[in-house]
């Protein structure tokens, strides 16, 4: 499992701009590491998120109608870019095909309530890569809301029983502060399952969502899926080669969790 964040692929600060070139540069390293059985996650960053705030799609349908119209704006554009990064794999000849998370995926309050693993192994066992994305998804109390590209990756990787789970983030890895922030901020090379359940209620005591460069919502996600036995690991997918490497399985800059 990969997740590519939304960070990495898009200019944060520029609505509706992605960063071309590092999604080929990605593109390229995924083919050139061959890895068999791989799904793939890209998060939204500058598309998905400027529409989802907007329309408040993740709080839900309030009965305002403009937030339909907010929903499907907001799928068009992560749509958008999946399309450049569904062009880059293609290009790269691996064989990726995108599952649009709002055809497949029903949430209950938030949390994925509807098994999806059915399709995605046909796939896998016929050799594809399927690519899916952070999206707008209908919502059993809700309405509807967004699901994270964290929350999917993490929740398939259980389903799908992955080897393992690699993090693509716009940092080193996991640190013990906020780097973008502190100077003094450690990078923690490795973190138990029992460190990250504190580190969760530290961050939680905190108030605060970005005390360790906005990782505190990744840490939850991975949880259930490192309880299971499946290790993730966070790499800055930013650097070129780390993708490459932590999908061969190289030593690489990053953090590792496992039970």
């Amino acid at each position: 499992m990969l997740k590519v964040g939304g960070s990495v692929i898009t200019q944060k600060k520029k609505p509706f701009t992605a960063k071309l070139s590092t999604i080929e540069r990605i593109a390229a390293e995924i083919s050139g590491a061959r890895v068999e059985r791989l799904v793939i996650v890209h998060g939204g960053g500058s598309f998905g998120h400027p529409l989802a705030k907007q329309y408040s799609i993740k709080q839900g349908y309030s009965g305002k109608r403009d937030q339909l119209l907010g929903f499907s704006k907001t799928h068009e554009a992560m749509m958008t870019l999946n399309k450049l990064v569904l062009d880059a794999l293609i290009q790269n000849n691996i064989p990726a095909v995108t599952i649009s998370p709002s055809s497949c995926v029903v949430t209950k309050s938030g949390r994925i309530l509807t098994p999806i693993k059915a399709p995605l192994r046909e796939l896998i066992d016929k050799d594809f890569v399927p690519l899916l994305f952070g999206d707008a998804v209908v919502d059993a109390e809700l309405g509807f809301t967004i699901l994270s590209g964290d929350q999917l990756a993490a929740c398939l990787a259980e389903q799908l029983g992955a080897e393992r789970i690699v993090m693509g983030i716009d940092e080193d890895g996991l640190f013990d502060d906020d780097p973008k922030l502190s100077k003094s901020a450690r990078l923690l090379a490795e973190c138990t399952l029992h460190e990250l359940k504190e580190m969760r209620q530290r961050m939680k005591s905190d108030n605060s969502a970005d005390v360790t460069g906005g990782m505190l919502g990744k840490i939850v996600e991975l949880i259930p899926a490192i309880e299971r036995g499946i290790p993730a690991l966070i790499v800055n997918a930013a650097k070129p080669r780390n993708v490459y490497k932590a999908l061969k399985g190289e030593k690489v800059t990053g953090t590792i969790i496992q039970k």
